[in-house]
């Protein structure tokens, strides 16, 4: 299964990250810490698409989800080679290659990083993890959850995810599930979308799933989507705050 355009389309954001560079396990990281006292012990790890820990607009959701209470970390799992903000279109002048890129980011490479920053903030004494994945981030959210690393998981437009992967969640998990959808999505289309409800919705999955659905939003809507667009801002907004009540709920 290959990555579709959407992938690295979009829009970059604006705004002013309030969040730093961190190095935590021997990853850098950014780091968006609440103004106001939180939890320790508990840590929302947001596992990027292919643009990376230094895409103004993740790093813009980092600080959101820090003003709601949670210590929030995205861990450099392109191990410094994030893809290049210009990749985004319209202005790809860097010429760049999402199927070379892919080829040089296997889980061989991408997982050690996330591993580590966990590691390092278990000996902090951080004893909760939930985690947060857009497009290819999502798949390493569900290999953390296949072992139970994690233990709350929530994914918008996820990629690379295979009706098998649905069923192995289903079967080996024990992490609460949210997947926001939309409604062009080659990556979770319409028929994983309802296999998914079938596997986990009416209450099948007892630790608990929500799958939001948003209509006239393409993939990659919840990070990089066009908020000039009155649905795509709906959309956006709608996945942060509902996964902002997942992680509420059961963090």
């Amino acid at each position: 299964m290959s990555f579709c355009e959407h992938c690295v389309s979009g829009v970059r954001h604006e705004g002013t990250p309030e969040g730093k560079l961190e190095a935590i396990g021997g990853v850098e990281c950014y780091v968006a810490t609440p103004s106001v006292d939180y939890p320790k012990d508990k840590v929302v790890l947001i596992l990027p698409d292919v643009f990376g820990h230094v895409l103004i607009n993740t790093q813009l959701l980092a600080d959101d989800f820090a003003r709601n209470g949670f210590k929030t970390i995205i861990p450099d799992n392109c191990n410094g080679d994030p893809a290049p903000a210009d990749g985004l279109s319209p202005g790809n002048t860097t010429g760049f290659d999402l199927g070379e890129w892919f080829a040089k980011h296997g889980a061989d490479k991408a997982r050690p990083p996330i591993d580590a920053v966990i590691a390092a903030l278990k000996d902090q004494g951080v004893t909760r993890f939930g985690v947060n994945g857009y497009c290819w981030g999502a798949r390493y959210c569900f290999d953390l959850a296949f072992e139970n690393v994690v233990h709350v998981v929530a994914s918008s437009h996820p990629s690379l995810i295979q009706p098998d992967d649905l069923k192995k969640y289903a079967e080996t998990s024990k992490a609460p599930l949210l997947i926001n959808s939309c409604e062009v999505d080659p990556q979770f289309p319409k028929e994983k979308q309802e296999l998914a409800d079938e596997l986990f919705g009416n209450g099948k999955f007892a630790p608990g799933y929500e799958r939001t659905y948003w209509d006239g939003c393409t993939h990659g809507f919840a990070v990089r989507g066009d908020i000039s667009n009155p649905k795509v801002k709906v959309g956006k907004e709608g996945a942060f705050k509902a996964t902002v009540e997942h992680f509420l709920k059961y963090l």
